[in-house]
């Protein structure tokens, strides 16, 4: 049986960064969104990012194709676009599955 999940944001992390390393509130989220900041700054450039033991946001261009409308079956050029995927490390795999 699939468990019912929450969200985890940026507030979360905030209040982890907290409680655990003692910074201010206002602190602590400062540093959450600088590394998200980071993060997104790198992607936007066309780099991978990875956290070790955590996972990489892998970025891959899709070069144009040919769809197909599910509904009528007429085809239509899918325009060329660059996609972000996620990839789980193998521990936080193991994580996961220990549920």
């Amino acid at each position: 049986m699939m468990r019912s999940v929450g969200t985890l944001t940026r507030a979360d992390l905030a209040e982890t960064i907290n409680r655990k390393m003692g910074f201010s509130r206002a602190e602590s989220l400062e540093l959450v969104e600088a590394i998200l900041t980071k993060m997104s700054d790198a992607l936007a450039k066309g780099e991978n990012v990875k956290i070790s033991g955590f996972g990489s946001f892998v970025l891959r261009d899709k070069n144009e194709r040919i769809g197909r409308n599910p509904k009528t079956g007429v085809e239509v050029p899918i325009t060329p676009r660059r996609v972000m995927t996620f990839r789980a490390s193998q521990l936080l795999k193991e994580q996961i599955t220990k549920g």
